[in-house]
C-alpha cells in the first residue's frame, strides 16, 4: 500500500512542478494583468495598515492628479475659549507661501486647506507626472507638521490678520450673532475662523495636542482622481503615507445639547450704515437623518414666499438655505434691506413664512415647483470630478449613501406634501431666533411693535423696586391694673 501510495504521489508530482516551473518563468506582472482592471472612472478602495482610507478613481488621458484628504473632525472640536483652534492648524499644514506658489507654478495645480465645524479637508491638484511629488508634499503636511514656536506664530499673526479685515462688515456680523443667537456655547455656536481675542489665547501646546487627537490616518479618508497609473499610484501612496502614525483612538462627538432659544429679536449696533441686515433661524436635522432632503425644498418654498411677502427684498442680497451637518443643521433666512423700517417688516414676513408651512400643507403645484429647484441646485453640486470626491467623503463623515447626492436628489423629488408639512412641523415648532444689525437707535423704535427687543451689548433694565412688606401698625392693647 506504501508503494503504491509513492507512486501515485510521484504522478503527481511531475505535473505539479512543471506547472510551478511555468508559472516561475512567466514575467513578474502577469498574474496582476490577468485581473482585469476596472473601468476608466470606478472606484477602487484600498485601506493602508495604519487604517488611511484610500479611494482611487482613476482616469487615464486627463492631465492632472488630484488628491482630496479630509479629517472627520472640524472646528466643532474647538477648546472652550478657544475659536479657530483647527483653523488654525489647518494653516499650520502648508504654513510656508513658497509651497503653494511652487504647485500653482511647478507643478500647474492648485492647494487648498479648508476647515469647516465637521472636518478639514486638503485638496492637493497638479500634473500627472508628477504624481509622487505630489503626495510627498501631502505626507510632509500631515506626518510632519510644523509646530514649531516661530510657525505657530507666524500663522496665528496671519489669521488674526484677516478675521479682523473680514470680521467688520455688517454681513459677516449678522451671521456670527444669529449662530450664536441659534446655539449659545454649543460647538455650532462658535466661529470656526476664531475671533482676534480666541486666537490670542492659543497656544503651541493646544495645536501639539489637537494634532495628536485628531490628525491621524484612521481619521482621515483620501480620495484620489485624475490620470494617474493604478499600481504606481498605490505604490507611491504605501511609501509615502504608510507611515503616518496611526491614532490611538477616535474622538467621540459628546456635547451638551444647547439651551433653549431666547425669541427677542436681537439687534447689533453697527451706526452709519443706512442698510440693515436681517437674520431668521432655527435648528435643522443633521446630514444623516433620512429628512435632510426636505430641508433642501423647504428652503426652495421659504425663499418664494418671504420674497412675495416682503416687496422690500425685491433686488436685494437674499440667501435661504439649510446646513445639514454632522449634530444637526441650521435653517437660515437671511437678507440686506435698505432701511431699519424695511427690517422690522422683512423679519416679521419671515417669521409669519415658518409658521404658515408648519400649519398648513403646500400646495401641489408649489411643492412641485420647489422640488424642480431643489433637485436641480442638488444635481449641479454633483456634476464634476470634485463633486463626486465630496459625495465619497461626505459618506464617511456623515455615514449617509455613497451616492449622497444622487441619493438626496431621489429622496427630494418624492416628497409629497404631507411630508413637508411634517419636516416643516418638526423644524418650526421651536423658536425662531432673530438677528438684525444695523443702527440700533433707530432698530429698537422700528421693531418695538414686534415685542420685546433685546440691545447687544445693553445691560437689561432691572426691574424696579418693589416696596418692602410691612404689617400695618397696631398699638399695644393697654395693660390691665
Amino acid at each position: 500500500m506504501n508503494s503504491q501510495t509513492r507512486t501515485s504521489r510521484n504522478a503527481l508530482a511531475g505535473p505539479a512542478a512543471a506547472l510551478l516551473f511555468l508559472l516561475a518563468a512567466l514575467p513578474a506582472d502577469c498574474a496582476a494583468q490577468a485581473v482585469p482592471a476596472p473601468p476608466a472612472g470606478a472606484e477602487q478602495r484600498e485601506q493602508l495598515l495604519n487604517g488611511l482610507t484610500i479611494v482611487l478613481v482613476e482616469r487615464p488621458g486627463e492631465a492632472q492628479a488630484v488628491l482630496r484628504l479630509r479629517v472627520h473632525h472640524g472646528a466643532a472640536f474647538d477648546l472652550a475659549g478657544k475659536d479657530g483652534l483647527m483653523a488654525l492648524l489647518g494653516d499650520a499644514l502648508f504654513p510656508d507661501p513658497q509651497t503653494r506658489e511652487y504647485v500653482t507654478g511647478d507643478l500647474e495645480g492648485r492647494l487648498s486647506v479648508s476647515v469647516g465645524y465637521d472636518s478639514i479637508d486638503v485638496l492637493l491638484a497638479g500634473r500627472a507626472n508628477q504624481f509622487e511629488r505630489l503626495v510627498e508634499l501631502l505626507r510632509n503636511a500631515v506626518v510632519n507638521t510644523q509646530l514649531t514656536p516661530e510657525v505657530v506664530g507666524r500663522v496665528r499673526d496671519a489669521r488674526s490678520k484677516i478675521v479682523r479685515e473680514l470680521g467688520v462688515s455688517p454681513g459677516a456680523v449678522a451671521d456670527d450673532a444669529i449662530s450664536a443667537r441659534l446655539y449659545g456655547t454649543y460647538p455650532y455656536g462658535r466661529r470656526v475662523a476664531g475671533t482676534p481675542e480666541s486666537l490670542a489665547r492659543i497656544e503651541r501646546g493646544d495645536l501639539v495636542q489637537a494634532r495628536e487627537r485628531f490628525l491621524n490616518p484612521n481619521n482621515a479618508t483620501l480620495v484620489v482622481s485624475g490620470g494617474f497609473e493604478r499600481r504606481r499610484a498605490l505604490r507611491a501612496l504605501r511609501q509615502f503615507l504608510g507611515v503616518w502614525r496611526k491614532g490611538d483612538q477616535v474622538v467621540p462627538p459628546t456635547f451638551r445639547q444647547p439651551e433653549a432659544v431666547d425669541p427677542r429679536p436681537l439687534v447689533v449696533d453697527f451706526p452709519g450704515v443706512p442698510d440693515a441686515e436681517v437674520r431668521v433661524a432655527v435648528r435643522g436635522v443633521a446630514r444623516s437623518e433620512r429628512d435632510a432632503a426636505a430641508g433642501a425644498v423647504l428652503a426652495e418654498l421659504a425663499r418664494s414666499r418671504w420674497l412675495a411677502a416682503a416687496p422690500e427684498l425685491k433686488g436685494r442680497a437674499v440667501t435661504v438655505r439649510h446646513d445639514a451637518r454632522a449634530l444637526g443643521g441650521t435653517f437660515l433666512l437671511g437678507a440686506s434691506v435698505p432701511t431699519t423700517a424695511a427690517a422690522a417688516q422683512a423679519l416679521e414676513a419671515a417669521r409669519k413664512v415658518l409658521e404658515s408651512l408648519a400649519a398648513t400643507a403646500v400646495p401641489a403645484d408649489e411643492l412641485e415647483s420647489a422640488k424642480k429647484s431643489a433637485v436641480a441646485a442638488i444635481n449641479k453640486q454633483a456634476e464634476g470630478g470634485e463633486q463626486s470626491a465630496d459625495a465619497i467623503l461626505d459618506a464617511q463623515t456623515y455615514g449617509t449613501a455613497q451616492a449622497s447626492m444622487s441619493e438626496t436628489a431621489r429622496a427630494a423629488a418624492a416628497l409629497t406634501p404631507a411630508d413637508v408639512q411634517r419636516v416643516a412641523a418638526k423644524l418650526f415648532r421651536e423658536q425662531a431666533a432673530s438677528v438684525v444689525v444695523g443702527d440700533a437707535a433707530r432698530l429698537r423704535a422700528d421693531l418695538a411693535r414686534l415685542g420685546e427687543v433685546e440691545i447687544h451689548g445693553e445691560a437689561p433694565a432691572k426691574p424696579a423696586a418693589k416696596p418692602a412688606q410691612t404689617t400695618p401698625f397696631k398699638a399695644p392693647a393697654p395693660r390691665r391694673p
